[in-house]
């Protein structure tokens, strides 16, 4: 496919002031005061269709008594936790994709086509079926489009 995919997937919804770190060795993310995550769970469904995340759990005794607690842990909440997303094989897949040149050249001609398709959708109404069924969808199709040659063969000539 050649779309990038959204940033939220490729770069993570974490934001720059966010400055847990990820300790290799244990394997556990560490907060910006120093502490070590406790534990780290997966959540949601593999295969599924969305991303799976880690999730890690960090003492809340230790988040009361923390000097930085303000801005990262609420009062009233019972556990503290950090999320990090686990890219699908696909995902991955198509990450990997962008960054190979055949990638870029091809995003390069893509606004030529959606050029196309915005003008099919928003001059010659083939936004929205004014029939039903699949049959009068094809006919407006070929319709908008033979309207739309037509037009720039007069542009044209």
């Amino acid at each position: 496919m050649i779309a990038r995919l959204n940033p939220t997937i490729s770069n993570g919804a974490r934001k720059d002031e966010d400055k847990f770190d990820y300790n290799k060795d244990a394997g556990m993310f560490v907060c910006p005061a120093g502490h070590m995550a406790e534990r780290k769970a997966r959540q949601g469904k593999k295969g599924h269709g969305t991303n799976q995340t880690m999730v890690y759990f960090f003492d809340i005794q230790k988040c009361k008594t923390c000097s930085r607690r303000n801005g990262c842990y609420k009062e009233e909440s019972k556990c503290k936790t950090y999320s990090v997303q686990i890219k699908s094989e696909q995902h991955q897949q198509q990450a990997n994709f962008e960054k190979t040149d055949e990638f870029r050249e091809k995003t390069r001609m893509r606004y030529k086509i959606e050029a196309k398709n915005t003008e099919l959708k928003n001059v010659f109404g083939y936004d929205r079926a004014l029939s039903y069924g699949i049959e009068c969808m094809r006919m407006r199709g070929a319709m908008v489009i033979f309207v739309a040659n037509i037009k720039r063969i007069l542009k044209l000539s």
